[in-house]
């Protein structure tokens, strides 16, 4: 069609698209995990995963203009320590170590000799992640994550000394978690973060300091930051040997800097206070959100009303100098000799690495997580919306309209919504284009990407506004986001659909059984029983409902009352339910267990069960499947769904 030709007229919600499922899966190339070679290395290191090839995690380097892949099928460097991992490599020179997830081991791998990977470390029950190498004692530390046989049992995390041959001497242990252990530059001392239970990372950390012995154990370690009510994040050691951090003692997560002890106590200064956030929840490990372009100079990026910021700071002065780069998601950054290199993207702009030279304003994009964009013309540009939500709160979203250059819908119809929950629940929406959501703008749906009371980058007060409070204050953002788009007349408010995966997933399911303003759902992986996930997560979450429900035994009645699989009986609306058989976080039974519910309600459910799959789906033909699957779902219960076209998934009681 051309551009002078007259637009196709279709309804909303039932517009063909040229945004298929498979665009989606193959098209979509996570980028994570940013490192720099030595410090006169322009050398940069990242992993991209491989959808079609089950998920694999590879490691990528750039010298010069060659990009290299230096770790080869079937190897995949990935970790699962706290099951969401992070911080899987660590670059010494042309030596790189790795943890390979498919048997937990580390390995290390000269860059340039072509001999591939050598097993450092013994197989057994521990995991290792966050690598620091310790080069006077020629070894690595990492946080090690150490598995009993009994499968119920707790593992044991630990810092942990790596040496030559492969053997490993604890370092620091007695606390739940440990996280970012940084060497100083002269090798005399280590930093770390630890925290312990009922607290998840961004409720209350600890941040410790030691001096080496001469055989490599650490002397005296001393607390010099955090506690139960301040979250700190991103210990780094500045060249000239002087400890940063980002705290939220004051509110938000600010830059901070430990000075030496007077009259015994640490002295701690604020470099740059400010209303944004310089740091994120710890969900995984290996995080960077600033480094030192020289003792004085920090390269930055913060978080703003929903928007990343790159910026110089100052340290003297406390100055902060705008960058000019076209992103407005920074998703991590490393400072090099000269260069600043970072994942970034934008409304327009899909998750990229790109470097951006301090001489000059150029952006050298290195890789770009999609290689094929659709038309620009046919991407939907979304608006960043506040509305008025229950109890005075104010709350935030995206909204996402319907976008085609070649189709419209017919005068006088609004269109059907997708209201999305995101995980966590303590993590943030973003405004990064991602297929996954012009493969429904495409098709003619809208799209409220919710930032709910509890999400992060809005500050500590807005992040403990989920407090006691899952699956009351998100679920009541979402339904007034909705109704908020109906009012403007950007929605059909007949036609109203929620989803969301894993803690979205929960938000979907109360907002579904517990209200009457969405028609129908999905759930991705969705908890719908906080008492069996208080009884089957993994240690890292395991005690994450005492702050978002309450301790126990109080939690009991509340457990009772905000479970959906306890209230089957008033969950009357079609669901689509999704989940990875493989899945530690979320078992699966509590999927299994809402179906069964469903179709013995009489009430049309589908649901697609994973082989292979664990939290979050990674496999390119499992991504076409659920996207194809949902589509159907959604179009044959609004009455969209052309009658000659196979039926990727089976719908109890309507089929």
């Amino acid at each position: 069609m051309t551009s002078a030709a007259r637009p196709l007229t279709a309804p909303y919600g039932a517009w063909p698209s040229a945004i298929s499922a498979a665009q989606v899966a193959a098209g979509a190339t996570p980028l994570t995990q940013l490192a720099l070679g030595g410090a006169d290395s322009g050398d940069i290191y990242w992993l991209a995963g491989r959808a079609a090839e089950a998920g694999r995690n590879t490691l990528l380097r750039r010298r010069g203009a060659r990009d290299d892949e230096l770790t080869a099928a079937p190897f995949n460097v990935r970790t699962r320590v706290h099951e969401y991992g992070g911080g899987a490599y660590a670059v010494d020179g042309d030596t790189v170590y790795f943890s390979h997830f498919a048997d937990n081991r580390l390995y290390s791998i000269g860059v340039d000799d072509g001999a591939g990977p050598v097993a450092l470390t013994r197989a057994g029950r521990q995991r290792h992640a966050d690598f620091v190498v310790d080069r006077p004692r020629r070894r690595l530390i990492s946080v090690r994550e150490l598995h009993a046989e009994d499968a119920h049992a707790q593992p044991v995390n630990t810092l942990c000394a790596i040496a030559a041959d492969g053997s490993e001497t604890v370092l620091a242990s007695g606390a739940d978690f440990y996280a970012a252990p940084r060497v100083s530059p002269d090798g005399r001392a280590l930093a770390w973060l630890s925290w312990d239970h009922p607290r998840m990372p961004w409720q209350g950390t600890e941040l410790w300091l030691a001096d080496f012995n001469a055989d490599g154990t650490l002397a005296a370690p001393r607390r010099i930051a955090g506690g139960a009510e301040e979250a700190i994040c991103q210990p780094e050691w500045s060249p000239d040997g002087r400890l940063h951090f980002v705290s939220d003692r004051s509110g938000w997560w600010n830059l901070y800097r430990y000075c030496e002890a007077q009259d015994g106590q640490p002295r701690i200064e604020g470099l740059c206070p400010m209303a944004a956030e310089f740091g994120a929840p710890h969900w995984s490990f290996g995080g960077s959100m600033y480094g030192f372009r020289s003792a004085d100079e920090i390269i930055c990026t913060y978080i703003d009303h929903g928007v990343s910021r790159l910026a110089r700071l100052r340290v003297g002065s406390g100055k902060l100098e705008a960058i000019a780069n076209p992103y407005q998601e920074i998703r991590e950054l490393r400072v090099g000799p000269g260069f600043v290199v970072l994942l970034g993207g934008g409304p327009t702009i899909a998750l990229e690495l790109a470097r951006i030279d301090f001489t000059g304003t150029d952006v050298e994009v290195l890789a770009q997580s999609i290689a094929d964009l659709p038309d620009p013309r046919e991407l939907s540009i979304p608006a960043s919306i506040s509305y008025a939500s229950a109890g005075g709160r104010t709350a935030h979203a995206f909204f996402y309209p319907p976008a085609s250059k070649d189709v419209q819908a017919p005068a006088g119809t609004k269109p059907p919504v997708i209201v999305i929950s995101h995980g966590g629940p303590t993590g943030m929406t973003v405004n990064t284009l991602k297929l996954a959501t012009q493969f429904w703008t495409s098709r003619g749906f809208g799209v409220l990407d919710v930032n709910y009371g509890g999400s992060s980058g809005f500050g500590r007060a807005y992040r403990d506004a989920l407090k006691g409070q899952w699956g009351i204050v998100d679920v009541e953002d979402c339904i007034a986001g909705a109704r908020a788009l109906v009012e403007r007349g950007l929605a059909d408010g007949a036609r109203l659909i929620i989803r969301g995966g894993s803690a979205g997933g929960l938000t979907t399911l109360c907002a579904l059984t517990f209200h009457d303003v969405f028609q129908l759902g999905a759930s991705y992986y969705g908890v719908s029983d906080l008492k069996g996930l208080d009884q089957d997560s993994h240690k890292f979450e395991s005690h994450y409902n005492a702050y978002l429900i309450a301790p126990q035994p109080e939690a009991e009645a509340l457990y009772q009352a905000r479970s959906p699989i306890n209230h089957t009986g008033r969950l009357a609306r079609p669901m689509i339910f999704f989940q990875g058989l493989d899945d530690k976080v979320v078992p699966p039974q509590q999927s299994q267990t809402m179906v069964d519910a469903l179709k013995a309600g009489g009430v049309p459910v589908a649901y697609l069960p994973l082989e292979g799959e664990g939290h979050g789906f990674r496999k390119a033909e499992n991504i076409v499947r659920t996207l194809e699957a949902e589509l159907y779902f959604y179009q044959r219960i609004f009455g969209l769904h052309a009658t000659d076209a196979p039926a990727p998934i089976h719908i109890h009681n309507l089929d």
